[in-house]
């Protein structure tokens, strides 16, 4: 990060080690795992310009192996570490998958957290860039100065901070949770030999959320290569830091193949079709006049 100039970056979106043993990190107390990301976020402050933000993605870490294992919420340790930098904590989004490793002493955790803080007041924020499909476009106010007027936004509505698993992937239609953005396992064809991969299109949305065309992404644990694609397909820049040479490599493969259009990435499928006989799943007449 050292080599990246000040105030440069518009974006970092990362998902740094969660302290569980992978092959990539060593586990250590909660304490020294915490304090080892201090240099790392506070040279983070440095490149990240004054309008920018960063998405902080987490999970939980588990205090022990055995079946009588506690959780710590890392998004919650980290958001002081960052609320002490004077950045504040814009939206807490949940991302949650449908498949993961099973439990018997507790739920199973299917969830995972992104912790979106802005340096300051002043930040990108491109809502219609990231807006999903009405399921009821029909519906209109029953009361008030826009009585009998359409209630909803003819640009489609807020997706929420709530990313479930069935809608990015899926088109991003008729639905007001982030669903269906899968965690990249087994025979997702986004898969190399990371262990710990998370999907191109969560990035793609939080590139067109929080950048404009040009503006530079940056990650510090770059893995497979995911913030780097999900920016470049956007038309940002992209930087990014990696220390192990194997995961370094595959994220070099992954960029070469998008460059040349050859890289898998999980495709949209359409989720959801309204009965069109249905008043409110229709298209009001007001809005078909301004398409």
């Amino acid at each position: 990060m050292k080599q990246i100039p000040s105030n440069s970056v518009q974006v970092i979106i990362t998902s740094p080690p969660y302290n569980l043993g992978k092959e990539y990190e060593s586990t250590l107390t909660i304490d020294k795992y915490v304090n080892g990301f201090n240099k790392i976020i506070k040279e983070m402050n440095r490149i990240l310009n004054n309008n920018g933000s960063i998405c902080w993605q987490v999970g939980n870490y588990i205090q022990n192996s055995s079946k009588n294992a506690s959780i710590i919420p890392l998004d919650y340790i980290f958001y002081t570490m960052f609320n002490e930098l004077g950045y504040k904590l814009r939206n807490r989004i949940i991302w949650s998958y449908g498949h993961g490793l099973h439990s018997h002493k507790r739920l199973s955790g299917r969830y995972e957290t992104i912790n979106w803080f802005t340096k300051s007041d002043n930040y990108v924020f491109n809502l219609d860039n990231v807006r999903v499909h009405q399921k009821y476009p029909g519906k209109r106010s029953y009361r008030g100065n826009n009585k009998g007027k359409p209630s909803g936004n003819i640009s489609g509505k807020n997706p929420t901070d709530f990313w479930s698993e069935d809608e990015i992937i899926f088109k991003e239609l008729e639905t007001d949770v982030w669903k269906n953005i899968p965690n990249v396992k087994g025979n997702h064809i986004e898969k190399t030999e990371h262990p710990c991969q998370y999907p191109i299109i969560l990035v793609s949305r939080l590139v067109r959320l929080l950048s404009n065309m040009n503006h530079l992404i940056f990650d510090p644990f770059v893995g497979s290569g995911a913030t780097l694609v999900g920016a470049i397909m956007n038309g940002r820049r992209a930087a990014g830091a990696e220390i192990h040479s194997s995961y370094y490599k595959i994220a070099l493969h992954n960029l070469k193949k998008f460059n040349v259009g050859d890289l898998k990435i999980r495709e949209d499928r359409p989720l959801y079709k309204p009965d069109k006989n249905m008043r409110v799943a229709r298209i009001p007449k007001e809005w078909l006049k301004n398409t």
